[in-house]
């Protein structure tokens, strides 16, 4: 057929097919739009990464092949990382004086510019096979974050071994994740509850047309449980042990009673000592938090364009990431807002999976404003 790939590659530049199977012309890439076999292959080395401060997500395509919490063990006195991701949050609070377990995530972004650095080579190498080929990298960042924050993040992923980086706001990666059409001219809510920040954003033709970004979400819910614990009933107890409560009883609209054994230590007599807690209890901890979440979404709506609003009150909001998971913060969201609320398929990796997607976007990926890697 005149119109084939290979007629017209025969047009362009006559070469023996048992040779051109062999090789990969870039100029005819160029000119035709379409990707020969070296681009396949970066493509298909191509990752888009949720940077979160409680865990770390690296998304291909539409499939997660790397999930593991931002926590690096370090020793102190030489700095040598000692264990990475799952291994590492095991060590939280039972480490010796020399060994430390940071996150070097902070409500979303870089706190420890170095341990990150690490983190986020080891990460990438894990799920890699090596290769002459660069990736390039989409991460998602809070919609707050400073010029100097977004730089850090490239810089890392620069040192991990990037190609190209591209940044994309956590709130859009996650409405795509989510599988909400963002480029269509409706407007969609997406409400991302992570671990060290709450973004939440009105899309509309490809855009965020309202939103902000708070740094409230699940850690300061395990916070606020430490401190209710320890004001209550004189009991410390470590983040895990907070998580843990959160995550088995914890309530943001109550409609059942529920309980829990745990372990903490006495502040009085300093020893280990059992509690039962209740779900009434934990949900008066995590009041706050929750208040302020809500807070930031109606102020949200109050700044959106009336036809939007009414599109979001068709649409309803869209919960991702894994604040989602609390039991009942749905119909908390619903009974103050008086909107429908939904929570996405898979909220842990909405972010994760927008930023693969975007990937697959030209469109998108052009208005993201890459910046490379000058060793390229």
């Amino acid at each position: 057929m005149p119109g084939s790939l290979a007629a017209r590659q025969t047009a362009v530049r006559p070469i023996p097919n048992n040779v051109y199977t062999k090789i990969c012309d870039f100029d005819l890439v160029k000119r035709e739009g379409r990707h020969t076999c070296a681009t396949s292959m970066r493509l298909g080395r191509d990752i888009g990464i949720d940077l979160g401060t409680a865990n770390t997500l690296v998304c291909r395509k539409d499939e997660v092949i790397l999930n593991e919490p931002s926590v690096v063990a370090i020793r102190k006195d030489t700095k040598e990382i000692l264990a990475v991701g799952s291994e590492a949050k095991a060590m939280i609070g039972r480490t010796p004086g020399d060994i430390i377990a940071v996150q070097p995530m902070l409500d979303g972004v870089i706190a420890d510019y170095e341990v990150t650095e690490k983190m986020l080579n080891y990460f990438i190498k894990k799920c890699m096979k090596p290769s002459l080929f660069k990736p390039r990298l989409v991460v998602g960042i809070p919609r707050g974050a400073t010029s100097v924050e977004r730089r850090a993040v490239e810089e890392a992923a620069f040192k991990a071994g990037a190609r190209e980086v591209y940044l994309i706001e956590e709130p859009m990666a996650a409405a795509i994740g989510a599988g909400i059409p963002v480029e269509e001219p409706t407007g969609h809510m997406v409400v991302d509850i992570g671990g060290g920040t709450t973004e939440i954003a009105v899309t509309s033709l490809g855009g965020i047309v309202a939103g902000r970004s708070i740094r409230v979400a699940g850690n300061s819910m395990d916070k606020a449980i430490i401190m209710y614990l320890r004001r209550a009933y004189s009991i410390v107890v470590g983040e895990r042990t907070a998580e843990e409560i959160k995550v088995k009883i914890g309530n943001a609209f109550p409609e059942t009673e529920e309980e829990l054994e745990i372990r903490g230590r006495n502040l009085v007599t300093g020893l280990p000592v059992n509690l039962v807690v209740h779900t009434r209890e934990i949900h008066e901890a995590i009041s706050e938090p929750l208040a302020e979440i809500v807070r930031a979404v109606k102020a949200t709506l109050e700044e959106t364009k009336p036809e939007v609003a009414s599109d979001i009150f068709e649409n309803g909001v869209i919960l991702t990431g894994g604040g989602a998971l609390i039991k009942n913060i749905d119909k908390l969201l619903k009974h103050e807002t008086n909107l429908p609320v939904f929570i996405s398929e898979e909220p842990l990796f909405s972010v994760a999976k927008g930023t693969a997607l975007v990937l697959e976007h030209h469109q998108m990926l052009r208005n993201l404003k890459p910046r490379r890697s000058k060793s390229r």
